[in-house]
């Protein structure tokens, strides 16, 4: 056996020893991913569960009116819930078009020269701290909220809230979630083959109708997970949107103080004992379930999707 037949098989042998230990690390990583997903949902299991036997499922769920505090306490939480689902749907539906939009923008129309300023500042959007959007909220948005309001409802009834209303929560919110829809989006328009382009173009197609009819489709999955991380930013924000909806329990109406769920467990946690304490944990448990079921529903829209695509 020569020399180099020898360092051939012991090349191999030390190769096959890291892929080994590579494989064992992979396993392992992937197991704690799982192992992490399973404790915090038993956990908010065995939180959140018992305040459901104590008060009642119907009571906490559809009951609209809170007041922990009270001589006889009620614990219900619809308005909450309906101005989570209402609020998120709405900084959804004006946050998703733009920053597909801007994705597009950056992946297929501006020149580099304009690409090196607006990618860095979408990148800047993603790195401030939530606070610092509600702050942002309270000295621009809420005043201007506010004139709005008296503008409106000069010489009525209404109750004002000093601009801290749902529409204000809901733009921070859309201005919150863009950096995430930008830059998956973006991704996902850039990962397109140039021959899908070339092929449009080549029969005929304008640039406009090449990236409209052929890669948005093409990069389908990359956008429906920006969607998805988008609404998972939304409805798990707190801090920025406890400083501008007024946090007080309420119809999900524009020009009224609203609470969504994150800030109802932020505002109150502080301080709370007791059943008090258990609800919250029951609102934590709702938040999961709502954040699980949007993957699992959009998850499964993607996978409808790719089966047609591929008959």
């Amino acid at each position: 056996m020569t020399t180099e037949t020898c360092s051939i098989r012991s090349h191999h042998g030390s190769k096959s020893g890291v892929e080994k230990a590579a494989q064992v690390i992979f396993t392992a990583c992937g197991f704690f991913a799982v192992l992490a997903v399973a404790s915090i949902t038993l956990y908010m299991i065995i939180s959140g569960t018992p305040a459901l036997f104590q008060v009642g499922l119907t009571d906490i769920l559809f009951g609209s009116v809170w007041k922990p505090d009270a001589a006889d306490p009620s614990f219900g939480i619809l308005y909450v819930i309906l101005t989570s689902i209402v609020g998120t749907f709405l900084a959804i539906l004006i946050g998703v078009p733009i920053g597909v939009m801007t994705a597009v923008f950056l992946a297929e129309i501006a020149p580099k020269k304009i690409v090196s300023v607006v990618r860095p500042a979408v990148e800047l959007l993603a790195g401030i701290p939530s606070v610092i959007y509600g702050l942002l909220g309270i000295l621009i948005l809420n005043p201007l909220m506010y004139k709005l309001e008296l503008i409106i409802f000069k010489g009525t009834d209404h109750q004002f809230t000093g601009g801290a209303n749902l529409i204000s929560a809901v733009l921070v919110l859309a201005l919150m979630i863009l950096p995430t829809v930008i830059n998956i989006s973006e991704s996902a328009l850039r990962a397109v083959p140039l021959h899908f382009r070339s092929a449009s173009l080549a029969m005929g197609a304008t640039r406009i109708q090449t990236i409209f009819h052929v890669v948005l489709p093409a990069a389908k999955s990359g956008i429906i997970t920006a969607i998805v991380l988008g609404t998972g930013r939304a409805i798990g924000e707190a801090m920025a949107i406890s400083l501008v909806s007024g946090s007080s329990v309420n119809l999900p109406l524009p020009f009224n103080s609203v609470r969504f769920l994150t800030t109802a467990i932020v505002a109150e946690m502080g301080y709370a004992s007791g059943l008090h304490r258990q609800v919250l944990f029951t609102i934590g448990l709702v938040l999961f379930v709502f954040i699980m079921l949007i993957n699992i529903s959009l998850t499964g829209i993607l996978k409808k999707g790719d089966k047609k695509n591929d008959r």
